[in-house]
């Protein structure tokens, strides 16, 4: 049994999030805490806030098959190009530059070992 949670549209290019969800991917999910909880990167936080509702979803399943915390691992962790917002700046000569103002989606699963 596996629990998900995922966070979309965030403010943040994906390259630099998917930097940190390297770091815990595989880890247990305490060790993965403790990674993210000293990690100096701006993607901390919000891959934080998705493993602790992935860990929620599994303590609190609508199935009824609630998993033991303390087991469990990251089984998945990735993070998804969203859409892309294009602003316009202006430059000399009278031209234009875009600005690509990026979005990411980021998912998290959280699993107890033993199970594929």
């Amino acid at each position: 049994m596996e629990a998900r949670a995922s966070a979309r549209f965030l403010r943040l290019a994906p390259r630099k999030a998917r930097i940190v969800a390297e770091l815990i991917r595989g880890q247990e999910v305490a060790a993965a805490l403790s990674i993210l909880r000293f990690t100096p990167k701006a993607a901390r936080l919000p891959v934080e806030k998705v493993l602790r509702s992935a860990m929620a979803n599994a303590a609190h399943s609508e199935s009824g098959a609630k998993l033991d915390v303390d087991r469990l691992f990251v089984k998945e962790a990735k993070v998804d190009a969203g859409p892309t917002m294009k602003r316009y700046r202006p430059r000399a000569r009278g031209r234009a530059d875009v600005r690509r103002k990026r979005t990411c989606h980021i998912t998290v699963v959280v699993s107890e070992p033993g199970e594929t």
